[in-house]
């Protein structure tokens, strides 16, 4: 059990029957009555944000989260399949947990798996990926002036603004949170 007093951002916690991460938290003491942590969680099962006000010192449970290291290896059309990097194990993840993070997963890449028990929740993809440009349009001579942004599809099939100087087959590092071009590898 952990006290509300001493949240940390990060931390995850067990309330109401869901497994929360603490985005925010405020401690809140106002002028007349008692204090209050006022905290903003994210459900790791559905994904929604949530904002639940705690009372000073209310004891909740802590959740135990276990990060594995699994790696990814095809889509077999209605789930993902990862195995094991030690015990060489198979588990399949319903693209309905993942459907953002496939976007950015090649085969055979390494990725960390969120596990609550025997229980999955997700996986964590890492800050920035490099993945191929595999079609693109031509620069248009004349458009290096301005900031112009043309359309590219790289090798999982996700659209990405890039640069005009980005040619098919090179290779882009992408942001995993804004889905955005970061810069050439």
């Amino acid at each position: 059990m952990v006290s509300s007093n001493d949240f940390k951002n990060g931390m995850t916690i067990l309330y109401d029957g869901k497994i929360y991460k603490i985005l925010e938290f405020m401690h809140v003491k106002p002028g007349k009555g008692g204090a209050f942590v006022r905290s903003k969680l994210r459900d790791l099962r559905s994904g929604a944000i949530v904002d639940i006000t705690f009372n000073a010192a209310e004891k909740v449970e802590k959740a135990i989260i276990d990060k594995i290291e699994m790696q990814y290896l095809y889509d077999s059309g209605d789930a993902l399949v990862f195995m094991d990097n030690e015990t060489y194990e198979q588990i399949e993840i319903p693209h309905n947990l993942v459907e953002y993070e496939k976007q950015f997963l090649k085969e055979n890449e390494n990725v960390n798996i969120e596990k609550y028990g025997d229980e999955i929740l997700g996986v964590i993809l890492p800050d920035k990926v490099t993945l191929k440009v595999t079609q693109c349009e031509p620069a248009v001579r004349g458009d290096t002036k301005t900031n112009a942004l043309k359309d590219a599809i790289v090798e999982t099939g996700l659209l990405v603004k890039v640069p005009m100087f980005i040619e098919q087959g090179e290779d882009i590092i992408i942001n995993t949170e804004t889905g955005k071009y970061s810069s050439r590898a």
